[in-house]
């Protein structure tokens, strides 16, 4: 675990919420550690905002027991919701204010707020400090969203869809700020549809389909990933074809060439076929080694799912 993680921050049992006749979250359970990185997954529908804003106290539940931070949130406080950072998919900044006069307004509403200077320097601020907020670039906005989140020293933080509508660099700069929470041991609850973000920020993983809790655990043993077999893959030499691989390979190779092998000992079927190549005199020069991936587990585990979550 990267995260510094000790007793729950939340803890659910047997979590409904419905909607007149539909039930948009079954039964859920679940435990997220404090200093740890949640990150709930899951296809429209499946029941995550409705999860997630219960657990913030904007949404009440139908039955079951919450418990966030050691209080219910269908009865919060004002102390309480101080100890609640979020960070909304699209959040609306005072333009012609800057990034020091938007982290001194907001550390205003908090009783012991963390120094404004620096929080702007955790999220990598510190040479935009003085730049106006209309003026960031979208990666540097996010920062900002981020160090809002912050300012309050709060203990657990909710981001929703952090990066979604990002370029590749912008995606990054908010990893890092992200990053910066964890180093605090804050703890966070994630919601994102991009896989590569929860493999690179999570500690743990939970898959939500129709408003069930269908598979959790980390990123690298979610859904039995640690077991599943390993795809090697490469291209045939113009001058071999199927016939000359080893016999347990021949069902492999496609007739265009391309061979795709399926095996739990990834190492002895290397071993097998550079040593094949060898003999012949061939380079495999594209050869691939490939573990399952976290989006092909969450393809399997979801995709017989795909509703729309209702409105209240």
């Amino acid at each position: 675990m990267r995260g510094r993680v000790s007793e729950a921050a939340i803890s659910i049992k047997g979590l409904h919420k419905a909607y007149g006749d539909f039930e948009a979250v079954r039964g859920i359970d679940l435990t997220v550690n404090q200093g740890e990185v949640c990150a709930i997954l899951g296809p429209n529908g499946a029941g995550k905002t409705s999860t997630v804003e219960i657990l913030e106290g904007y949404r009440t539940r139908t039955s079951g027991d919450v418990d966030v931070l050691g209080q219910d949130p269908g009865n919060p406080t004002r102390e309480w919701r101080n100890r609640l950072g979020i960070v909304l998919q699209d959040c609306e900044m005072q333009p012609l204010l800057t990034v020091r006069e938007s982290l001194s307004m907001y550390a205003g509403y908090y009783k012991h707020p963390r120094d404004v200077d620096e929080t702007i320097e955790l999220v990598g601020l510190a040479t935009k400090a003085d730049e106006r907020a209309g003026r960031l670039s979208g990666g540097q906005r996010r920062r900002l969203d981020v160090a809002l989140s912050l300012v309050g020293d709060p203990d657990l933080i909710f981001l929703d869809e952090p990066t979604t509508g990002f370029d590749p660099e912008a995606r990054r700069e908010a990893w890092a700020a992200i990053d910066s929470m964890r180093q605090l041991g804050k703890t966070i609850v994630l919601t994102t549809h991009y896989m590569e973000e929860a493999q690179e920020l999570a500690d743990h993983v939970a898959v939500f389909a129709r408003g069930e809790l269908v598979a959790e655990g980390t990123p690298d043993e979610i859904g039995g990933r640690e077991s599943l077999p390993t795809r090697v893959l490469f291209t045939l030499p113009r001058r071999l074809a199927a016939p000359d691989l080893p016999p347990e390979y021949r069902a492999s190779a496609r007739d265009d060439g391309a061979v795709e092998i399926e095996t739990r000992d990834p190492t002895r079927a290397l071993n097998e076929l550079t040593g094949w190549a060898l003999e012949r005199g061939v380079e495999l020069s594209d050869i691939t080694v490939a573990r399952p991936t976290l989006e092909d587990i969450y393809l399997r585990l979801t995709s017989e799912f795909e509703l729309e979550e209702p409105d209240e």
